[in-house]
């Protein structure tokens, strides 16, 4: 099976923000996804959010860390849990391992959608700003589950360690 590269759209509809995530999404994507989370914990008039899955065909750890922060974001801002939306079996698998279901309504289909999304430019970041994105991602992703933290705690630990040495 061909990866192709990812990429992301957004919209905001009366009160809804929708992000979509297209293609092989990864840890390229990690400081847009951050921006999106922070824009989302301040933006006025929210009411509900929607993540879309359906056209992704990977998602990798640091991504997904980054969409628990847009559910911690908004967290006591809106009135329900964000919505995920993920029809392939693999991803749905996925999410429901790593404890998503816990802080999001998942759904096979949206209970409505934007006419049109707005693809979203992506933002670079230096090495420096992406290990500790990555860092901060799977941070999360361990206050997540007792799961995530087994199998994330070796890689948080590795990252400490190297942002340690080169801090010295």
């Amino acid at each position: 099976m061909i990866m192709h590269e990812g990429w992301l759209k957004a919209a905001f509809e009366d009160g809804v923000f929708v992000l979509k995530l297209c293609g092989d999404v990864r840890l390229t994507l990690c400081a847009t996804l951050d921006n999106e989370a922070q824009r989302l914990a301040a933006m006025p008039g929210l009411r509900s959010v929607i993540i879309d899955l359906r056209d992704t065909t990977n998602v990798d750890s640091t991504a997904l860390g980054f969409l628990a922060k847009v559910a911690i974001a908004v967290q006591g801002r809106i009135e329900h849990p964000p919505t995920i939306v993920a029809d392939h079996p693999d991803i749905q698998r996925m999410l429901d391992i790593m404890g998503f279901s816990r802080y999001f309504f998942l759904t096979t289909s949206p209970a409505s959608e934007p006419d049109t999304l707005a693809d979203l430019p992506q933002v670079d970041s230096d090495k420096e700003e992406l290990q500790q994105r990555i860092l901060e991602s799977h941070r999360i992703l361990m206050r997540m589950s007792e799961h995530n933290r087994q199998e994330f705690q070796p890689l948080v630990e590795l990252l400490e360690a190297e942002e340690a040495k080169s801090s010295q």
